[in-house]
């Protein structure tokens, strides 16, 4: 049964409009107006008409953040997807872990960029749940009140190399480097942060687990749901994506299915500085990045092989993996 982890009062959230100017050489943001709720947003969160993909000027709805968080786990290296119903626009869809972005953050947007990934992606052994820092910073601890965090085993949040182009908020350079774009469906700005999280060695029988704000009634309410743990781990060869997704249980890995997934806006096409689908197909993500997918049931034998494997190991070394 899904466990409440915490309550929000939506109405405390605020944001503001965006004024944005484009050219090919970079992108510069500044807000407009007046601070906006979390519903006076999703009413201006509507479709957008620009000419001339890399040249414009245009007031946007609001500024999103997302990582594209690569988790380092046992000597190999996959991308972090997250499952997420979006009831402002009607579907479900596999996305990076993303947010928006307050009011207050608009000159650092990669405050709120590390503080999604404390909220959304959480790492569970079974002394406790993972607490994390990004450099020297600790990573804040939003459930402390329902889950008991291990401070002692922290894993490690680092920044990885960021975009060719330049994104200024106002005149300051946003010195990370994310990748931007405008999506035209949501009249949003969005920025993309390239993350790593290191999983410390000494955490053994890790489980992960997404969990995520949904608006109910008066309410923004985040479940923890154990039957559904709704993180999806993409393996990295060399760099690129291998076209597998997997949940992970206690140290195993185990296949997911792709049959019927969409992927969020950010994995579609993007033209100079925008992107005009509101999400696409895997199939037609991984024709893109000239992928071929593997079938299900033979990465189900696969995992099931290994583990074998796995369990032939530990009896020759005596039971010590």
């Amino acid at each position: 049964m899904p466990r409440t982890l915490i309550r929000k009062n939506p109405s405390n959230f605020k944001t503001l409009p965006l004024f944005v100017e484009a050219t090919p050489e970079g992108l510069t943001y500044q807000s407009v107006g007046r601070p906006l709720n979390f519903a006076q947003t999703l009413q201006r969160r509507k479709q957008v008409h620009i000419a001339d993909s890399e040249r414009f000027a245009v007031e946007l709805a609001n500024l999103g953040v997302s990582v594209r968080l690569t988790l380092h786990w046992q000597n190999r290296e996959y991308w972090v997807l997250v499952r997420q119903r979006r009831q402002d626009r009607g579907d479900v869809v596999l996305k990076l872990i993303s947010g928006y972005v307050p009011a207050r953050e608009l000159n650092l947007p990669l405050h709120t960029a590390v503080q999604e990934v404390a909220e959304e992606c959480l790492l569970e052994t079974p002394e406790g749940w993972l607490s994390g820092r990004f450099n020297d910073t600790w990573l804040p601890t939003p459930y402390r009140d329902a889950l008991h965090y291990r401070e002692a085993l922290p894993f490690r949040l680092t920044p990885l190399s960021g975009a060719a182009r330049p994104v200024r908020c106002a005149n300051l350079q946003l010195i990370e480097r994310p990748r931007a774009y405008v999506h035209l469906p949501t009249a949003s700005l969005q920025l993309i942060y390239d993350l790593r999280l290191e999983v410390p060695k000494d955490a053994k029988s890790l489980s992960l687990f997404h969990v995520d704000e949904r608006l109910e009634g008066d309410h923004l309410v985040a479940r923890l749901d154990r039957s559904h743990p709704d993180l999806y781990l993409m393996p990295l060869k060399d760099g690129h994506p291998c076209p597998q997704l997997y949940t992970l249980k206690k140290d195993q890995l185990l296949p997911a299915s792709t049959r019927g997934v969409f992927l969020a806006e950010s994995f579609a096409r993007q033209k100079g500085w925008l992107v005009t689908e509101e999400r696409i197909r895997w199939k037609d993500w991984l024709k893109q990045q000239g992928l071929v997918a593997q079938p299900y049931a033979a990465r189900l034998g696969l995992n099931r092989l290994t583990s074998k494997a796995r369990e032939l190991l530990q009896i020759a070394r005596g039971g010590q993996l």
